[in-house]
């Protein structure tokens, strides 16, 4: 049988997520087919199959998927689905709104934000918010996964040579409609695939103190900003600045963690970093429990003066 991996891009650009998941993918042993649906995105199937070890990409070309609304999305998924074992998408928020719906319209259960894979049924995932590591089985004759991308090491985007095959739309559902999009736009590194991400929390105390502490770091390092949902709950920076259980997973090779304490919530989503650096007033802060490096000291101090070292 074949492996599908539903790519997402933003009909001009692959998104990196989907290089991780072409290597979950290689681990089930299986040819690897890409399906890049969206509108005029001809430029994103020819970065598909340029990817080392995609062996086909289909390329559906239509109006119904510009703004990759599920409804749209799901049903052309669900005819292509019988002629493969298994259907893996990244557990962003597009792959996590879309593979469901998909899913349920072949009657199968969805395995989600697995974070490797023992066998072609057998793979595991987190719980509890990370507390706990899960082994499960599917009997499903078609497994429909969404995978952790920071789990699995980037396939090459380039080397391949597949083929691009278009294929026919499955049309508009008719059940949703595309309205508007309100996107943040910044020059700094995508938070999801930054090698170091600089993180605030309540402790920073405004959206203010962001912009003159927290950001000046992130600038100096190259890194992209995140945050604590409290910090995003509290109107200091936009949600998709949120790391954690609700928000964004993220493994950096250096997490620096400024002013957050340190809640299960948001170590569910950063602990897994290869590098950990705490700072936090308070030397009791879980947040100190997970790092590599902790530094008791007021935030307002501390950064300023790392900063100025960093020249």
């Amino acid at each position: 049988m074949t492996t599908l991996i539903l790519a997402e891009h933003d009909n001009k650009t692959l998104k990196p997520v989907t290089l991780h998941v072409v290597t979950a993918a290689a681990k089930l042993g299986q040819p690897v087919t890409l399906l890049v649906a969206g509108k005029d995105c001809a430029g994103v199937a020819q970065q598909g199959a340029a990817i080392a070890g995609v062996s086909e990409v289909l390329h559906a070309d239509d109006a119904a998927y510009a703004n990759f609304l599920a409804e749209n999305m799901a049903a052309l998924i669900a005819k292509l689905a019988g002629g493969y074992s298994h259907i893996l998408a990244p557990a962003t928020s597009f792959g996590k709104n879309i593979l469901p719906r998909a899913a349920g319209l072949c009657d199968c259960a969805q395995i989600s934000d697995i974070m490797a894979i023992e066998s072609a049924d057998t793979f595991v995932r987190p719980i509890y918010a990370g507390n706990a590591i899960a082994t499960v089985q599917s009997k499903d004759k078609i497994k429909f996964i969404t995978v952790r991308g920071t789990a699995f090491d980037a396939a090459a985007a380039t080397g391949g040579t597949a083929s691009v095959k278009k294929i026919d739309a499955a049309g508009e559902s008719g059940l949703s409609s595309f309205v508007g999009a309100e996107l943040s736009k910044s020059e700094r590194p995508e938070l999801t695939a930054a090698r170091i991400v600089v993180s605030g929390g309540r402790g920073v105390g405004s959206g203010e103190n962001f912009k003159t502490v927290i950001e000046p770091l992130a600038d100096k390092l190259g890194a992209a900003v995140g945050a604590s949902r409290a910090a995003v709950d509290a109107g200091y920076v936009p949600n998709d600045y949120q790391v954690g259980q609700t928000g964004k997973v993220v493994a950096p090779d250096l997490y620096i963690a400024i002013g957050i304490s340190g809640a299960i919530q948001h170590l569910a989503g950063m602990k897994s970093s290869k590098t950990i650096v705490a700072i936090n007033k308070d030397p009791d802060a879980p947040i100190f429990a997970v790092a590599d490096y902790g530094l008791v000291a007021d935030l307002f101090v501390a950064v300023p003066e790392l900063i100025k070292a960093l020249g």
